[in-house]
């Protein structure tokens, strides 16, 4: 009988969406007071694959990622989501008898073979990761590709070049963080 082992440590990584690119630094100092310094910033993207947040937040919305120094159990994403739930409610306004969130932000981690992503949202390609939340297998790496790739679920700006260039980054940083250097 093989014996259970801990999980490997992984980078936390947070994706926010928001018409708002000042709530982007905001969220960026309160996450970092938690979690620890950011150790890379993506750029700004413009994020119009769907019109699915348009109704809650506007026109122009904007993706930026942040990625964690620190390596952490990826147990704890579950406290981190609900971290984030906060957070995006802090930034909510009271508009039309609704709460209104300004900005999105979606928690994930990032380990050798693949980039998670936590959700409140159930659906056939989601494990229930505890807490009433799901995990979701966005990108999965592979050997033969040296790359992440996508899965027929995977969101399509996660699809992009730019974002598997965005994510190898972080999976390299990840290897020497485990190893001291890196291995392909």
């Amino acid at each position: 009988m093989k014996e259970s082992h801990p999980p490997l440590p992984v980078k936390l990584f947070v994706g926010m969406l928001s018409p708002e690119p000042e709530l982007f630094k905001a969220c960026a100092e309160i996450l970092g007071s938690e979690y620890g310094p950011v150790e890379y910033e993506s750029d700004l993207f413009s994020w119009n694959n769907t019109d699915y947040y348009c109704d809650e937040m506007g026109e122009n919305i904007l993706r930026k990622f942040l990625f964690f120094e620190r390596v952490m159990d990826p147990g704890k994403l579950p406290s981190v989501k609900h971290f984030t739930i906060g957070l995006e409610k802090r930034f909510a306004i009271f508009e039309r008898d609704s709460l209104r969130r300004r900005i999105n932000i979606d928690p994930g981690y990032v380990t050798e073979a693949k980039v998670v992503l936590a959700t409140t949202k159930d659906f056939a390609h989601r494990l229930y990761i505890g807490d009433n939340l799901y995990g979701e297998v966005t990108l999965r790496y592979s050997t033969k590709e040296r790359s992440f790739i996508p899965h027929e679920f995977t969101y399509p700006d996660f699809r992009t070049d730019v974002y598997l260039a965005l994510f190898n980054g972080v999976r390299e940083s990840l290897r020497v963080a485990l190893h001291g250097r890196t291995q392909h």
